[in-house]
Parts: structure tokens; C-alpha cells; sequence
């Protein structure tokens, strides 16, 4: 909450800044106009270039007809996800089951903004929102071309970054209304001298020319079928030939290494993961175990670990008391608001027991979470895995067990991120942890084949957010990179792939999230505009009147956009009022 308020006093103050260019008319020289904190930047290049794309009108005009059908799929599919959020809102609150307010449901995680989401990383962030904006604003103003509708500018939205693009059409030949400017005035404040027109760069418009709803639909549909042609693009470039050229090392990584131990010595450090030990290769913690359990005290080892997608040897001596290191889970963090953290499990805990069943490996913990359901309570031993050996004094943790996340059903959920933790004090002097990178790489790989089911679409709506259980999917970034590298034709790229693969992903996931949004029939969206014309052709069918149709249309659209509002601000401010701010 305290970043929170940070970022809204410095947005208040960015306010200010503007309102004070603005009055001084120092934005104006520059034609920008404000719109509250919005700047926006107009530009009358680009027009030439326009024309050139604009060529294969036939083209252009069945990729808009298609998507005007996507945009109603997707009108539809928005809306009624609005209205079960609703219902099931209410009916949590009647049940007095609201979750608490939190990062899923704050406010600024609402916003697809980089910088201003947390969920979304900013470097990868702007240049998938860029993109983004990009491809939709400059499909309206091609199809604008297409249709014979004048393109008086083109330019970006800022506030602080950048939040939106535009192609500024003649709103007379668009919509057959004068659109007046931020001053209040019916002029054209981007239209420049008649000199323009005398040397061909802007043609004289055409005032008595107004859009049919056939051309503005496709108009705006341009926008949004742009946005889910390139999602599908990046998405299936990402899960198909960039995927395949990510591999994973191994489930073992180092989480700590013991001051002055053996590994220490020979320049191992925390945060590296364990492909190989002498001859054999190392794919779990528990293959380190099974190898180091025939190793005497005092040999030298050659330990295999990658630091960064490089891959080092390190001559490692054996001290004494092999393999007697506390056997267990290690976890590596809970999922938030999940029964784990509820009941008061941590990250650094050790799960050695779960009703009396030994949890020696990750194996063993799966095998006994397959086995309960939702609302089974269970009693879980732990022990602090930095605990010295001769000092391990056990903490019990009784959980109710939820609903698995992914709608397995017959399963209970714990909500832990684990890893095994047996060589936590072994005579190496290292703690190892594991995650399955193979099986998370393959999870990954399988959502394409999942998303001929409704279960398929939801994860892929919430990878980078959810993830597969509550963690999220950033990209390939950070601690979780290091579990991968690069092969094949992405091997000369080295992070490159990673790279690729982080703009891919967040390119096609925004570009498909705002192609959704702009669907929703809520003005001044593009949905908005395409819902509120087919209503009045509808309207205009049954009722003769042109002047009552069209204000029953309008009526009609303006509820439309009230209830979407009004949604969205119960879904963020719910929670505080039901648990209080």
C-alpha cells in the first residue's frame, strides 16, 4: 500500500506539471493537447506511408470483416466473464467468503501499464505495450485509407509513459458528428495551412462524406484484429521453435553454501544449479544423495553447476559424515492467500513429515498430495532447514487443505513452492533445492494442446499473473532462468533466446488482453462504438421513429458502459469495502 501512495503522489504532482504547461500554453506550440493528466502528441507524418499499405483495399476490407465477427465473440465472452465475476462477488459476500484485498484485485494492478502493474516486468512490458499500440492505432488508420476517411494525425497517449496510441480520423466522415477540441472550440486543431493541400501532402476533405456502419465497423474492428493476428503470431512463435530451443539443466540448484565448507573453497557459489557430479549426471536432489552416499571422506569430486547458463567444474573435497543430512522438502515460498501461508508456513521450512508419512523427497510429496482432497486437514512437520543438525527442534502446522487452482479434481492444495533440501548438511557444506524445471518446461510447452478445452484459454489468460498455481510466469528472468539453456538453433544466441522469448510472450499476451479489452461494448471503446451502431440498426428496425431509435440505441449502449464501470470498480474496491481500507 505504501508504494502505492508513492506512485500516486508523483502522479498527482506529474498533474500539476501539465495543467501548468498547458494554461501557459507551452503544450499547444507543440500540438499537444491534455486530457486531464493524458497528454496527447499529434503528428501529420506518416500519411504517404498510409496510402502505400493501403493499396490491396480487398484485402484490408475481408481481414476487418473478420474481425468484426472476433470482436462479437469477444464482446460477448468479456461481458459474460463481467457478469460471473459479479455474481460470484455477491454471493461471496453474502457467504462472508470475500477474500481479503490483494495484489490480484489492487488497484494499480487493474492497468496493463508497465511500471505501474507489478505483475508486469517494465523493460519487456513497454516494448510489448508499444507494440501493441502500435498495430492497433496504425490498423485503424490503414483501414481509414481503406474506406476513404481522412486521417487528420496520428500520435501516442502519455501519463508519465506511454498508455495508448491513436489515429486521429475526421470525426465528421467517421461518425458524422463535429468533434470539439480540448477548448471547447468546433475547429481542427491538427488540420495545417492551405499550403499543405496546394502541395499534395493532405487533401481537401470531403464534408459532406459520412462512414456507412459496414465502413466504420471495420474501421474499428482493424484495431482489435490486428491485436489478436499478432498475439497469435508472437504466442506461437514463443511455444513452437522458441521453446524448443530452451532446454533445462536440472532440478538441482544450490540455495546456500556453508561458510568454510569444501564447497565454498573450490568457488561455489549460492544460486547454481547441479548438472553433474564426476561421471553422472544429476537431474534431482536426490540423485546427489544416491551418488554422494558411496563417495569416502577426503575424495575429490568433480562437481558440474551453472552459473548464468554456463556450465563450470569445480574440484570439490569430501568431508566427513556423508549422508547424514536431514531428509526432507525444502520450500522455497508459499503461494499467497493459499492454506500454507494461512496456517503459517514459510519459506525456508523444511517438510520432513505429513501425517506421519516421511517426506524424504519431492516424489514422496507428490505421491501423498494425489492422495487427499479439498477440506482434508493435515498435520505437516517442519524444521528450519538453517537449523544446525544437533539442535533440529520440529514445528507442527495443522492445514485445510483448498480446492487444487487448477481444477484437479480429488485433490487437495497446499500451496507451497518446494524443492528437496537433502544435502542441506552435507559434508559438500552445500543446501540444495529443487525445482522441476523439465516438467515445468513441458507444462508450458503442453498449453497450445490444452487449449481445445475452456482450461486451456484460462491459463493461458493468466500465465504471466497466476502461472501454473498461483506463481506467475515473468519470462524467463531472474532465478528461474537458471535452470535453463539455450540449444539448437539458439545455442550461437546464448541469453539471446531468453530474451526473444520474454518479448514474445509479453507481446502476445498484452496485444491479446488489449484486443479483449477493446472488445468489451462499453463507449468510448471500439467495442463500444461497433455494440452501440448494430444496436441502432436493430432498434431502427422495429421502431419507424429515426430520432426515438436512435436515443433508445443510446440509451441502451450508455447502460452498457455504466454497468461495465461499475463492475470494475466493485471488483477492485469490494474487497475494501467488505475488510475495510
Amino acid at each position: 500500500m505504501i508504494e502505492t501512495r508513492i506512485l500516486i503522489a508523483f502522479f498527482l504532482l506529474y498533474w500539476v506539471i501539465v495543467s501548468i504547461l498547458d494554461k501557459k500554453g507551452i503544450l499547444e506550440r507543440y500540438n499537444i493537447s491534455t486530457y486531464g493528466p493524458v497528454l496527447m502528441i499529434r503528428t501529420l507524418r506518416g500519411q504517404k506511408l498510409l496510402d502505400f499499405l493501403a493499396r490491396p483495399k480487398s484485402t484490408w476490407k475481408l481481414f476487418a470483416n473478420i474481425g468484426i465477427v472476433l470482436m462479437f465473440i469477444g464482446m460477448f465472452a468479456m461481458f459474460l466473464i463481467i457478469v460471473v465475476s459479479d455474481v460470484a462477488m455477491l454471493s461471496s459476500i453474502g457467504d462472508n467468503t470475500l477474500p481479503e484485498p490483494g495484489k490480484f484485485n489492487e488497484a494499480r494492478n487493474i492497468f496493463l501499464i508497465p511500471g505501474i502493474n507489478e505483475f508486469i516486468p517494465l523493460s519487456w512490458g513497454v516494448i510489448a505495450l508499444l507494440v501493441t499500440l502500435v498495430v492497433h492505432e496504425f490498423s485503424h488508420a490503414i483501414l481509414c485509407k481503406v474506406e476513404g476517411i481522412r486521417v487528420k494525425s496520428m500520435g501516442i497517449l502519455l501519463a508519465i509513459v506511454p498508455i495508448g496510441g491513436f489515429a486521429e480520423p475526421d470525426e465528421e466522415e467517421l461518425f458524422g458528428v463535429k468533434k470539439e477540441d480540448d477548448r471547447g472550440k468546433g475547429t481542427d486543431i491538427t488540420e495545417g495551412p492551405i499550403e499543405r493541400r496546394v502541395l499534395g501532402l493532405e487533401k481537401e476533405p470531403d464534408k459532406n462524406k459520412v462512414a456507412t456502419r459496414e465502413q466504420r465497423a471495420r474501421i474499428l474492428a482493424a484495431g482489435v484484429m490486428s491485436n489478436f493476428v499478432v498475439a497469435a503470431i508472437a504466442l506461437i512463435l514463443l511455444f513452437g521453435p522458441v521453446l524448443g530451443a530452451i532446454s533445462p539443466l536440472s532440478d538441482a540448484m544450490i540455495v546456500n553454501v556453508t561458510p568454510d565448507s569444501p564447497a565454498e573453497i573450490a568457488g561455489i557459489q549460492n544460486n547454481m544449479v547441479i548438472t553433474q557430479i564426476d561421471d553422472t549426471p544429476i537431474q534431482k536432489a536426490n540423485d546427489i544423495l544416491l551418488y554422494m552416499s558411496s563417495v569416502e571422506p577426503g575424495t575429490v569430486v568433480e562437481v558440474h553447476a551453472a552459473r548464468d547458463h554456463v556450465v563450470s567444474v569445480y574440484d570439490v573435497q569430501v568431508g566427513e559424515e556423508i549422508g547424514k543430512g536431514v531428509k526432507g522438502i525444502y520450500v522455497n515460498d508459499v503461494v499467497p492467500d493459499s492454506p500454507a501461508e494461512a496456517a503459517g508456513i514459510e519459506g525456508g521450512m523444511m517438510i520432513i513429515n505429513i501425517d506421519d508419512t516421511r517426506i524424504n523427497s519431492s516424489d514422496d510429496f507428490v505421491i501423498f498430495m494425489n492422495s487427499t482432497s479439498a477440506g482434508q486437514t493435515i498435520l505437516v512437520e517442519t524444521i528450519r532447514a538453517d537449523s544446525p543438525e544437533e539442535n533440529v527442534s520440529s514445528v507442527f502446522f495443522e492445514v485445510e487443505l483448498a480446492p487444487h487452482p487448477d481444477g484437479i479434481p480429488d485433490k487437495g492444495f497446499l500451496g507451497v513452492y518446494y524443492g528437496s533440501n537433502g544435502l542441506a548438511i552435507a559434508p559438500l557444506g552445500i543446501t540444495v533445492g529443487e525445482f522441476p524445471a523439465k516438467a515445468y518446461l513441458e507444462a508450458l510447452r503442453s498449453i497450445p494442446s490444452m487449449m481445445t478445452g475452456f482450461a486451456g484459454w484460462i491459463i493461458l489468460l493468466g500465465l504471466p499473473i497466476v502461472g501454473f498455481a498461483g506463481e506467475g510466469f515473468p519470462g524467463f528472468s531472474g532465478t528461474l532462468a537458471q535452470f535453463y539453456h539455450p540449444v539448437g538453433w539458439g545455442e550461437p544466441l546464448g541469453i539471446g533466446v531468453f530474451w526473444i522469448a520474454n518479448t514474445l510472450l509479453w507481446v502476445g499476451w498484452l496485444n491479446f488482453y488489449v484486443g479483449l479489452f477493446n472488445c468489451l461494448p462499453a463507449v468510448p471503446l471500439d467495442g463500444g462504438h461497433v455494440f452501440k451502431d448494430y444496436v441502432r440498426s436493430f432498434v431502427g428496425r422495429i421502431i419507424s421513429d429515426e430520432e426515438r431509435a436512435t436515443n433508445i440505441s443510446a440509451a441502451i449502449a450508455a447502460t452498457f458502459t455504466f454497468v461495465i464501470l461499475i463492475s470494475f470498480l466493485f471488483m477492485i474496491f469490494g474487497p475494501y469495502i467488505v475488510h475495510g481500507f
